[in-house]
């Protein structure tokens, strides 16, 4: 009775319009108990509001009903949707409508462009720029999800160390990227040798600089502050070292070498002894004609000399030798452009074919035939000089060379489409001399050189010559 009397005085000494608040706020309280208990609701998964960037796809989070335990989602309604190709604000409406109650929830969808434009610089973040020059500018890229081509929007800000790139798309995104210069000259002027860096003359040629450029990247053309030093003097042989130098006016410097090997003149062997004979010489075998070419030799009772390569049988050579017809070097590729590049490739490639030669006849040849012949031209091509120095060098290393006198034209004039015997054998017949030795080239990889030999053979011995070979 206390507790009910305390209640009733408080209830009194409310004034008026407290009273009123008191019992709206019940009513609404009552009201929102009743409606969670008696009405149905519509419960939105993730969040109610959502942002999604331009053109980000939408993924439905979900939502779900319930009333007096039974789930009442499959029954929900959803009304419009978002187009993520145009910016704005979407509402989705979600309604549940089930006897006698209605019920309508909304999520909002915002899609906005707030993705940054993405800017990109042609070259480098760090600039070097030469002293005393204006920066180039090198150039840069502009791309935005939405706007697309910024490129007109870049702002340039030029400071004396750097230069600010900045640009806002239409929803004010804004990217800002710097260059930074460094004002230095770190690089060497580029030094080029005209012709070749080594080159070879005869003693008493006169020496022709073949010239040189230079050119820096901050000072331009500086071939007339080259400076030589060294000299040639052919009248002597050695060899000599021109030595060039350029610096540039940050002071970097580059420095090249040109060797000038200056030889005595050169000895050519003629590889003959005397007037009326005959050497019979094969090149680039063994191969298709040897076997056959062997045969003839054997039964007539001449020998020759065989210059081989790399390839071909090892039991042909093997045969030559033991039949007592002379091996000798020519060329392990036949490659000119390889072997007349320089004299220590020559020599490599003539130790293939010379170690081959050992391995076959346990004897080290000394006897070689330069492929082209040792006054070919075509070496030039490939280092100017070159037979000059290899004629004196291959003598300075005990080898002994052979060219020729007679070509067969085998590998020439004869090897036509239809290559005959006869051919052949005009073309060594018509040049043999009594007057002179004769060096004839042949090579034992062609069929119809060894179709001819037999006839050469005999008419050499008919008309009084005699065939000889090296050994």
């Amino acid at each position: 009775m206390e507790k009910k009397s305390a209640l009733k005085t408080y209830w009194s000494s409310l004034e008026k319009r407290e009273k009123i608040i008191f019992l709206f706020f019940l009513f609404i309280l009552t009201c929102s108990f009743f409606y969670l208990i008696f009405f149905p609701q519509i419960h939105l998964k993730g969040k109610q509001e959502i942002k999604l960037n331009y053109q980000e796809s939408y993924k439905e989070p979900g939502y779900s009903a319930e009333f007096l335990g039974k789930d009442l989602s499959s029954k929900i309604h959803v009304k419009n949707s978002v187009d993520i190709n145009h910016l704005g604000t979407y509402q989705i409406e979600y309604s549940l409508r089930t006897f006698p109650f209605y019920t309508k929830t909304v999520r909002k969808v915002t899609v906005g462009d707030y993705e940054k434009p993405v800017l990109t610089l042609k070259g480098s973040e760090t600039a070097r720029v030469c002293p005393n020059q204006e920066y180039q500018e090198e150039g840069y890229e502009v791309t935005d999800n939405y706007d697309k081509d910024l490129k007109d929007q870049v702002k340039v800000k030029k400071e004396k160390d750097k230069i600010t790139y900045t640009v806002t798309d239409s929803s004010k995104n804004k990217t800002t990227i710097t260059r930074h210069l460094k004002y230095e000259d770190v690089e060497k002027p580029e030094l080029t040798l005209k012709g070749s860096q080594t080159m070879s003359l005869e003693v008493g040629q006169t020496y022709k600089e073949p010239g040189y450029q230079a050119i820096d990247n901050c000072n331009g053309n500086l071939t007339d502050k080259v400076t030589v030093e060294g000299s040639v003097n052919t009248s002597k042989a050695g060899t000599y070292e021109l030595h060039y130098k350029i610096k540039d006016e940050s002071g970097n410097e580059t420095t090249a070498t040109r060797k000038v090997q200056v030889y005595a003149k050169s000895y050519v062997s003629s590889g003959c002894g005397y007037g009326g004979d005959i050497y019979l010489t094969f090149d680039d075998g063994p191969g298709a004609g040897t076997s056959k070419i062997l045969d003839v030799l054997k039964e007539e009772g001449v020998k020759a000399t065989f210059f081989v390569t790399a390839s071909g049988s090892d039991a042909l050579i093997k045969r030559a030798y033991q039949e007592g017809h002379t091996i000798a070097l020519h060329t392990a590729s036949h490659n000119y452009a390889k072997i007349y590049s320089s004299v220590d490739n020559y020599f490599a490639d003539l130790k293939v074919v010379s170690d081959r030669v050992k391995r076959i006849t346990g004897v080290e040849s000394k006897y070689i035939r330069f492929p082209g012949g040792s006054s070919n031209t075509i070496s030039r091509n490939y280092h100017l000089g070159i037979m000059t120095a290899l004629t004196n060098e291959v003598l300075n290393r005990g080898y002994k060379y052979f060219d020729w006198n007679i070509d067969s034209n085998d590998a020439g004039a004869c090897a036509s489409k239809n290559p005959t015997a006869s051919c052949v054998y005009e073309h060594v017949t018509k040049y043999l001399s009594k007057s002179r030795c004769n060096m004839v080239l042949m090579h034992d990889v062609k069929n119809y050189t060894a179709d001819a030999l037999r006839d050469i053979i005999r008419y050499g011995k008919e008309n009084g010559y005699t065939f000889k070979e090296k050994n």
